[in-house]
């Protein structure tokens, strides 16, 4: 097979490549790991599977095999209207005077012209090697006051740590505000069921902070859908969940709403990256396709001169597409996938994210492989589904997003 490690280049802590695939074992739920506010009415509908994210339990699976599982829940997605538990995007408060300049410095995109209030925009943060430490949503709330939805990463230590030394005037701290997702075709309808025809107006990364009953919210025009969505904060949510999460169970019915997970199998075809999975601390912008949230012409951040370093210099692996044969993927892979040139000689890198897509019709996914095998058209070889597979499958390297490469749907 040539190099078993599989490895794109050099880490400090190399990427886990043991095919060791899934074993049936039951997940410790103790109060080591914090239950969000909405973790009890996950239960109530039926989730049967949940990983750990930001130290919080969270829910995968809820349509059982007579549903069709996950499959399942990607038809309810993208037919219907969809409610999600998303509590575990903690919520990092930076408050202050100084918000807008500490914030502006921990991001690699120029705030001063890109946030104004009530907007949000999707950033990363970097370490000063030009390492990924978050991919969050920004929520500009107010002059003094930016939220970080977060991905799987302590952004709040991290925050905290650099401004140890620096002093802005500025508090950091992690805040009761949970989110849910409302996500479909369907969903501005029974958004406006619930909150009125300000719905119409609110735009693409949009921000709007109303009231639901007494309860303070702020909703925003995003999601991880690549759908039609929205994601509504809620304050206080610890006092408020249950009111909170039922006023949108009950709207929903005639819109046939559902509770399921964050929708893998539609962010894949979307080409929406997994934070731990797809990128983590030692990965590059370049290497995931997001050099475009770099801005090169603001004054300073966190990593610019390392990022401006490789820019210069080039990259040597890259997350790509492919577009795979074999049995339909329906779960979620346990392992980094084994990729291979197309003789099977040399093992070249790892898939980090599959499974079947309906728009393909084939299977997907993206994968990290050397600069050589990056072109589009590349055919390759991957291993999949589990240890025991002894024959690889076809794949050829696609192009990312898969489907709907304009935002058509969700700008809609």
């Amino acid at each position: 097979m040539g190099n078993p490690e599989g490895q794109t280049k050099k880490r400090h802590v190399p990427i886990n490549l043991r095919q060791s695939g899934s074993r049936e074992i039951q997940m410790l739920v103790s109060s080591r790991v914090r239950k969000s506010a909405f973790w009890h009415k996950s239960m109530e509908h039926g989730c049967w599977a949940a990983t750990v994210y930001n130290n919080m339990y969270h829910p995968r699976a809820y349509f059982p095999p007579e549903e069709d599982g996950l499959m399942g829940e990607y038809h309810y997605l993208t037919n219907h209207v969809t409610l999600w538990n998303v509590a575990v995007q903690r919520q990092i408060q930076i408050k202050g005077p100084d918000a807008l300049d500490f914030a502006n410095l921990l991001v690699t995109r120029d705030l001063s012209k890109k946030a104004p209030v009530n907007q949000a925009r999707y950033v990363i943060l970097c370490n000063e090697e030009g390492g990924i430490i978050c991919d969050p949503v920004l929520l500009r709330i107010a002059e003094d006051e930016i939220w970080l939805s977060i991905s799987d990463s302590n952004v709040l230590l991290w925050a905290q740590g650099v401004n140890y030394r620096l002093g802005y005037n500025v508090s950091i701290n992690e805040i009761d505000v949970s989110p849910v997702q409302v996500q479909g075709p369907k969903s501005k309808p029974l958004m406006k069921k619930i909150f009125g025809d300000h719905i119409d107006k609110l735009k693409y990364y949009k921000l709007w902070k109303t009231k639901l009953g007494d309860m303070d919210v702020v909703i925003s025009r995003t999601g991880w859908s690549a759908e039609v969505g929205y994601e509504i904060y809620l304050h206080d949510s610890t006092e408020h969940a249950d009111e909170f999460w039922d006023t949108f169970v009950e709207a929903g019915r005639e819109f046939d709403l559902r509770v399921i997970a964050p929708g893998h199998i539609r962010r894949i075809e979307a080409g929406i990256l997994s934070y731990g999975q797809d990128m983590d601390i030692e990965t590059n912008p370049f290497e995931v396709g997001l050099e475009w949230q770099l801005d090169f012409n603001k004054d300073d951040f966190i990593g610019k001169k390392a990022l401006e370093a490789i820019k210069n210099e080039g990259i040597k692996r890259k997350l790509v597409g492919l577009k795979m044969g074999g049995k339909e993927i329906t779960w979620f892979n346990p392992d980094f996938w084994l990729v291979t040139d197309q003789d099977v000689s040399s093992t070249i890198g790892y898939i980090t994210s599959a499974f079947y897509s309906p728009k393909m019709e084939s299977n997907i996914a993206l994968a990290m492989v050397p600069i050589e095998y990056a072109q589009e058209g590349t055919r390759l070889k991957a291993f999949i589904h589990s240890a025991e597979s002894t024959e690889p499958v076809d794949a050829v390297v696609h192009r990312v997003p898969f489907f709907d490469p304009d935002k058509t749907l969700p700008a809609s």
